[in-house]
Order: structure tokens, then C-alpha cells, then sequence
């Protein structure tokens, strides 16, 4: 496919709408005060890949202090929490258009099989990198 080929901005819409549409699944279907998520207001989209000596997990958190984020690994799952807010300077602006999620936040990530260190976490070109070395294997030089 040729980048003027509309099958590429097609595949794009497609991707993008079902991922809406799992955003939506995800809150139609959680019952509030069914858990302690019950003041989680969104969910950040992740990325989760493999290395031989650790597995990688990007997080778009546009806007939210990297220190401030929660991460913990249990059973098997590793757990991101922490929140948004519109800066001070931000809070008394007109607004005309608010896309990005406000508020509490929190995902779950379901890890490949393994034993991991503990999760340490950066930031590049505006994601959150969560690097979780596995117990066991040196890092490559």
C-alpha cells in the first residue's frame, strides 16, 4: 500500500474506532461502587512489548507528573494509577474543546508469564515507559 492509499487512512479510522468503542465497553460495563475503581474516571491506552531481558509497557498519560504515578505488580498483572488535572493556570480559560480525560485514572495490564524486578519508569517522547527487567536475565550492554 502506497501512503496515498485510502485503505491506510481507513485502517487508521478502523483501529481508532475500536478502541473507542472498548473505552466504552469498559465504562457502560463498570459498576460503580462495585470496587475500589469506583472513582477511576478513564484509562490510558498502553503499548506492552518483549525484550529478552524485560518487558516494555508505554503508557499516553499527555499531562501527568511521572512522579506522581502509581505503579505496582500483582499477581501477575502490573497495576498504573494516579490522575490528571487541569493545570491552575488552565482552570479559569474559556474552553472550547476538552478532549484529553480529566481525573482519576487507572489500568491493569496483564503481564506475558515470568518473574519481574521491580517496575522502573521514564518518560520519552511524551509517554510513560514502564521497563520491568526479568529476575534472572543481565541486560544487554
Amino acid at each position: 500500500m502506497t501512503a496515498g492509499d485510502p485503505r491506510n487512512w481507513m485502517w487508521s479510522e478502523a483501529l481508532q474506532m475500536l478502541a473507542r468503542a472498548e473505552r466504552l465497553h469498559r465504562e457502560v460495563f463498570n459498576v460503580p461502587g462495585s470496587s475500589s475503581r469506583a472513582a477511576v474516571s478513564w484509562e490510558p491506552p498502553v503499548d506492552v512489548l518483549e525484550t529478552e531481558d524485560a518487558v516494555l509497557v508505554l503508557v499516553a498519560l499527555p499531562g501527568v507528573d511521572p512522579a506522581q504515578v502509581q505503579l505496582a505488580i500483582h499477581n501477575g498483572v502490573l497495576l498504573i494509577g494516579g490522575e490528571r488535572v487541569l493545570p491552575r493556570e488552565l482552570r479559569t480559560a474559556t474552553i472550547h474543546r476538552i478532549e484529553l480525560p480529566q481525573g482519576r485514572f487507572e489500568r491493569q495490564v496483564r503481564l506475558p508469564a515470568g518473574h519481574y524486578e521491580q517496575p522502573v519508569s521514564g518518560v520519552a517522547d511524551g509517554c510513560l515507559i514502564v521497563k520491568l527487567p526479568k529476575i534472572g536475565r543481565k541486560a544487554a550492554p
